[in-house]
């Protein structure tokens, strides 16, 4: 027993220096000319076999194109009919000349260019979003879960704001605004209440414009816009190989404006996938393609991320997966079809959890999930507070992702294997019962180890001590001094704010009054 007691008394020898600031990289600042270690599913022959399958359904399959004028556009850029009359095909020349033009990197810019995020990252990590959708909302400071509030918006924008690893910005479904403008509101709410980049997501077609007059306001006008894209735009394929209206349009008016598109295809494995992990990343590859080479001719020079988010229907219940094992898989597996495979910017959940609360499965759910996908080569690891299958979104769990991306990205770093990394003049040297606690290779190299924010690093005593407060205590904390934190430098001006509400204002009015005489917002082809 006293002996025990001895071992949690050990004295600790603190190496020096070690109360600065570490140097820690962040979604803003690049760590130098890194590369990313690998890790895929796919062998080079499998990756061919997915890319060819892929490429077949586009080609001699097609997709449906549920949009008047871009199924005019397409067909006379020499689209053929499908398999079926409601289809389009796009041959090989099409897709290849698609693939080769669609630029290979590209800017997602904050309100001011420190909060800029250069995709690909020259130091081989990633950036990382908020989760997006998500009708619910728990509280950070009770826990208690309750419907997603217009007033939710500014938590979520003050939070994600001071966390460094977060590069930009999704806004939410809100409640208690109408639910045909209710991304008009959330996205105008958000806009206004961070310097970081945002990102778009359209409910409805008519919703695309006043989108994208909010955002043309946010950045300073129109061609400023063009120039600093401080927003990007969601695209989605309505699988199984079908675009709507709303989506082609989002295309069109986000190449207008040279804002950047994230092309998304949302499968989900067993429902509007094949059952296995490969069939759910054939057809989010398909689905990519099919929308790198609409946007080709519908938007020519539009930056396009391609945004495999992966699903696996649970055959025992009916639920949607996103944290399962098979949507791991799958999602590594697209990844590398669009990265290694098609050459593209990659884009996909690296952060959730199906589990409805932040807890230790939310927890190793999500850093599985990052891990995989990060190895794999996404440039952007989106989700992160979400919760429940990315219907819920936690402002605590927000920061904890945040614990974890920083981590991740210290890890992913390839390490040299030279003798100056090894120290080898002193290792090969070093004396009977020496150590290397004064050795100017510990001096030079003691401020670059990680240190955790929120993650704690206490022994029994101290942890008793302090009630065993764990990771969770600590996250919900900073969450509630980010709450409370001033606002960043380099909002809209309070001019600038007044016409964006001017513009929600005219969105309730018009798109309201057109569905109250039964002209809501219809997809027709």
């Amino acid at each position: 027993m006293e002996q025990t007691k001895t071992r949690r008394r050990r004295r600790r020898v603190r190496p020096p220096h070690l109360d600065d600031q570490p140097i820690q990289p962040t979604a803003f600042q690049e760590a130098g000319p890194l590369t990313r270690p690998a890790f895929g599913m796919l062998d080079e022959a499998n990756l061919e076999k997915l890319k060819t399958r892929a490429r077949e359904l586009v080609r001699d399959y097609g997709v449906v194109v549920v949009h008047k004028e871009a199924y005019k556009a397409l067909v006379k850029a020499g689209a053929k009919p499908g398999a079926t009359s409601d289809r389009l095909r796009f041959f090989d020349e099409q897709i290849d000349e698609a693939l080769a033009a669609t630029p290979k990197s590209t800017v997602l810019c904050g309100k001011r260019p420190e909060r800029d995020l250069h995709l690909p990252r020259g130091d081989g990590g990633f950036v990382m979003r908020t989760g997006t959708g998500g009708h619910g909302f728990i509280e950070p400071e009770t826990s208690n879960y309750r419907n997603m509030m217009l007033d939710d918006v500014k938590t979520i924008a003050k939070v994600a704001n001071g966390l460094d690893q977060v590069g930009f910005i999704a806004h939410p479904f809100v409640f208690g605004v109408s639910e045909l403008t209710s991304d008009i509101h959330g996205f105008a709410s958000m806009v206004g209440r961070t310097d970081k980049h945002c990102w778009i997501q359209p409910y409805n077609k008519e919703n695309v414009e006043f989108l994208m007059r909010i955002a043309t306001i946010a950045a300073g006008g129109e061609e400023v816009l063009r120039k600093r894209p401080v927003a990007s735009c969601i695209v989605c394929s309505f699988s199984p190989l079908e675009f709507k209206v709303m989506d082609l349009e989002a295309m069109i008016q986000a190449g207008h404006h040279g804002m950047p598109i994230h092309a998304c295809s949302l499968p989900t494995a067993g429902g509007t996938a094949p059952l296995s992990p490969s069939g759910l990343a054939m057809m989010a590859a398909a689905e990519v393609l099919a929308m790198v080479t609409m946007a080709h001719i519908l938007a020519p020079g539009t930056p396009v991320i391609a945004t495999p988010l992966m699903f696996t229907l649970d055959m025992r219940t009916g639920s949607s997966l996103q944290s399962c094992v098979e949507s791991l898989q799958g999602a590594a597996m697209a990844i590398q079809t669009v990265k290694r495979g098609f050459g593209l910017m990659a884009h996909t959940y690296g952060a959730g959890s199906d589990t409805p609360d932040v807890d230790g499965q939310s927890l190793a759910e999500r850093t599985l999930i990052c891990q995989t996908v990060a190895l794999a080569g996404a440039d952007i690891l989106g989700g992160v507070g979400q919760l429940e299958c990315a219907t819920v979104f936690s402002p605590v769990q927000a920061v904890l992702d945040n614990e974890l991306g920083a981590m991740l990205r210290r890890f992913i770093r390839v390490n040299d294997i030279d003798d100056e990394e090894l120290n080898w003049a002193e290792a090969s040297q070093i004396r009977t019962g020496g150590h290397f606690l004064d050795s100017a290779h510990t001096l030079n190299r003691c401020r670059q180890q990680h240190s955790p924010d929120v993650f704690m690093r206490e022994d029994r005593d101290n942890y008793e001590k302090i009630n065993r407060r764990t990771a969770i205590d600590q996250a919900r904390d900073k969450c509630m001094e980010l709450i409370k934190a001033p606002d960043p430098d380099g909002l809209p001006s309070t001019d600038a704010l007044a016409e964006i509400a001017k513009v929600v204002a005219d969105a309730d009015r018009l798109i309201l009054e057109a569905a109250a005489a039964n002209k809501g917002p219809r997809d027709e082809i």
